[in-house]
Order: structure tokens, then sequence, then C-alpha cells
């Protein structure tokens, strides 16, 4: 397998191999295919045209592999040496076209899931294709492509596999869109999720008030312990988010619930509020606190993506690139599993634009030609003999 720094010529004959039209026209089908990661069938329906753009634009038919009915598509190599990380659900429901159709104008894309992530797939699809040009097949046998089909609903089913996948391999790539003018993701931070269930006791509000346990009262107290729980300075958020208590106007409540979003920078921190969570104790006599949830994510900490990020910054400025920026950010992604396996870990690969979720959704087209040639180079150079 030839070197990344091969020639000029190399990098020119891959350049030309990219085709914007084409490219759009697989990002067509996708977007207006819609996946919503709850309607199943949708999503279903939407691997299938994933299969077949990888059937067609590398030679090779992937297995769409179902998981507790959830589909997700893989095309893996026989000596894997790089995971190619994307997903193909989105968060729009069904008849989202019909008011945010897609549209290519005046160099922006828009429709549902454009840049959340769609892109990102298809920029898979074409560089790989463009190095399959040059090198023949002997790229794909070197690397695994996996576009799960729940990333936005906490890759429940699909975290299992993607360790799996990730593992022995040299990198993660991961396509998720990019940040603010390009840049790349190279910290994440880790997610826990929590319900807090508090039990008491009912009683009439007005006759005998005395006679309950009160819930709203209770969690109130939890809530304020919670907050505490933050660290600002080491960019630890604890964020009590759904409350929920009692049943009528006029009654002592006696079952609340309070969920909470915890982000942190780092294993240590997620760890210690994850042991504080559990250790609360409730303050009004009587009641009963039970915990559920817990760690969702660990953090991809820069120490996952330097080393990928130095060889992407290096290999943009030999593609004559503007010079790359990386950034950490609060969300998560399916890179958090890779990263948290030990396996280098390099995000927001993919499109530039913004509005992820919401109605301005929008991906630049002037990005996607640079960004996909990017990505091939940094594959070629990962799965080279000489890496």
């Amino acid at each position: 397998m030839p070197s990344a720094r091969t020639s000029e010529q190399a990098q020119g004959a891959e350049a030309s191999r990219f085709d914007l039209p084409e490219f759009l026209m697989d990002l067509e089908r996708l977007v207006t295919i819609e996946s919503p990661s709850a309607d199943h069938d949708a999503v279903a329906r939407s691997a299938v045209v994933v299969a077949e753009l990888i059937e067609h634009r590398l030679g090779r038919r992937p297995e769409i592999l179902r998981i507790d009915g959830v589909d997700h598509v893989m095309l893996q190599g026989n000596d894997s040496r790089v995971l190619l990380l994307g997903h193909h659900d989105t968060v729009w429901p069904i008849g989202s076209l019909g008011e945010l159709p897609f549209s290519v104008e005046d160099g922006i894309i828009r429709g549902p899931g454009c840049f959340d992530m769609l892109v990102g797939v298809v920029q898979i699809l074409h560089a790989l294709a463009m190095l399959r040009g040059w090198h023949g097949d002997e790229v794909l046998d070197r690397v695994t492509v996996l576009v799960t089909g729940d990333e936005e609903v906490g890759s429940g089913t699909s975290r299992g596999l993607i360790e799996s996948k990730a593992a022995g391999c040299r990198a993660a790539l991961v396509l998720e869109a990019a940040g603010p003018g390009g840049a790349l993701k190279t910290e994440r931070k880790g997610v826990s999720l929590y319900e807090l269930e508090v039990l008491g006791r009912a009683a009439h509000s007005g006759l005998e008030p005395e006679r309950g346990i009160n819930t709203t009262v209770t969690a109130a107290h939890l809530v304020v312990d919670m907050v505490g729980l933050a660290d600002p300075a080491l960019g630890t958020t604890v964020t009590p988010t759904l409350l929920s208590s009692g049943t009528t106007g006029n009654t002592v409540p006696d079952r609340a619930t309070v969920m909470v979003d915890v982000r942190a920078t780092t294993f240590a921190e997620q760890e210690r509020v994850d042991t504080a969570i559990r250790a609360l104790r409730v303050e009004v006599e009587g009641a009963t606190l039970v915990v559920h949830g817990g760690v969702n994510r660990p953090p991809l900490e820069a120490a996952a993506s330097a080393d990928l990020f130095a060889r992407a910054a290096e290999l943009a400025a030999e593609l004559g690139q503007p010079p790359l920026v990386g950034m950490a950010v609060g969300g998560a992604s399916d890179g958090n599993f890779t990263a948290g396996a030990g396996v280098p870990t390099l995000d927001g690969l993919g499109a530039v634009g913004g509005g992820a979720h919401a109605r301005d959704e929008h991906a630049e087209v002037s990005a996607i030609p640079p960004r996909t040639l990017l990505l091939a180079a940094l594959v070629r150079e990962l799965i080279s003999d000489d890496s």
C-alpha cells in the first residue's frame, strides 16, 4: 500500500475523481428517504438506501445488521485498520420534507438531517471511492465502514457493535458535522444520564397534610444538592432537567422524579459525580430515593485525538487547505465510545454548516470537496504499511 505522501500526482488524481453532482445526488437520496430514530421502519428503509449507495460507489455489498429492531449498515475489511463511523438516523419526523424540502441554492444545502449528519455519511463513500479508484480494492480491505441507526437516541443498540469494530484499529474517524468555521472536534464531554425517583406517602393536602410524606419538597432539596456537584472550573455541569411530582392539586405527592444531565471532560470527573449522586440522601423523614441510570458515554479526551489532529493538520497544509482548528464541545457522539475503548479518535470531519436539529439546518457546498479529499488523504496515510 503506498504511503499517503506518494506524490502530488496521486493527490491530483484523487481530486479529479471527486464528482460533486454525483455526491449531491447521493445526498438527496439519503435526505429524502427520511429516517427518524424512533421509527424503526423508516430507519430500515434508510439502511437499505445506505447499503445500495455503498455497493454502487464501492463495488461491495455491505451487511445490514438488525439489533433489537434497529438497522445498522457495515462494510468490514479483512485487515481493518481504520473505523469510519457515521449514523443515518435523524431527529426529524416523517413529513418534515414538506416544510423543509431538500434543496441546493446559492451554495447552501438544506433538508432534514443534511448537516447532522448525512453529508458526512456520503463523504465516507466518496472518499473511499476516490482511494479505490487510485489504489484498488486493497483499500477496502483495510477499513471498516459503520453507519448506525440509533445515534440520535443514545446508541443503545449499536454501542457494543461500535466498540467491537473499533477494537484493534489504529484510528476511528467520525464524520459528524464540524464545529463553527469547520473546526474538528478534538474533545467531547462524557455524558451521564440519571432519573432520581423519590417515594413518599399521599395524604389530603387540606385535611391532614401532616400524614403525608411530600416528595415535591424532597425533590427540591435533592435538586439544590445536585447543582452543587458541578465544577465550572473543570467544565463539569450537573443539570436537573425534567421534574415531575404529584397527581392532583389537593394531594400531598407520594412520588416524584427528577431527570439529571451530567457532562464532564474527564473520566475522573464523571466518576466523581456518579459516586456523589449515588450517595445523595433525602432530607424529608420517611421518604426514600432510588437512583436509575448512570454513565451513558465516556468523554473523548484531548489525548485521544491529539496525534490524529496533528496528522490531519499536516495533510491539510500539503493539500493547500486553510489551517485546521480543533475545539472542545459539550455534545457527545459515537466517537465517545471509540475513545473510551482506547482507540485514537478524531471527530467533526463531516459537514461544514450549522443549524443541527433546527429549522435552519444547512451545509456549505464549497466545503464538501476539500473535506472529502482531506478524509481520503488521512485514511490513506492511516492504512499504509509504514503508518
